[in-house]
């Protein structure tokens, strides 16, 4: 569902928000959060209906399983989202300083060199 309106004779994208609050499109993991608790919702209402045949507490059950599901999600893409980023950080700095001490006296990888001739 894309919603556009007209700059200046030129379609702008507006990002879908969901309760006009949280912008799935632009924010990591938040997507994927709401699929997944929205289908653990459904499973869980569904399998307490079948089990019980109680419609209030199936609804109330299939609540419970969204939030349940996703937080649970939620906390586990953002956890994996930040150990990426903490490895490409830590990526980042080994480049610069192979590229910033590559061929100098303080390279580690340098073998040191030893004249025979000037003792």
């Amino acid at each position: 569902m894309e919603f556009s309106r007209c700059l200046l004779g030129k379609k702008v994208l507006q990002p879908f928000k969901l309760l006009g609050i949280l912008d799935v499109e632009n924010i990591p993991c938040a997507r994927d959060s709401v699929l997944y608790g929205s289908l653990g919702s459904v499973v869980a209402g569904l399998g307490h209906f079948l089990l019980t045949s109680r419609i209030r507490r199936s609804c109330d059950v299939g609540v419970g399983g969204f939030i349940l599901v996703t937080l649970g999600c939620w906390f586990h893409c953002r956890y994996n989202y930040a150990k990426l980023r903490i490895q490409e950080r830590i990526a980042r700095d080994g480049i610069k300083n192979k590229i910033l001490y590559e061929s100098t006296h303080l390279d580690p990888e340098r073998k040191p060199t030893t004249d025979k001739n000037s003792s």
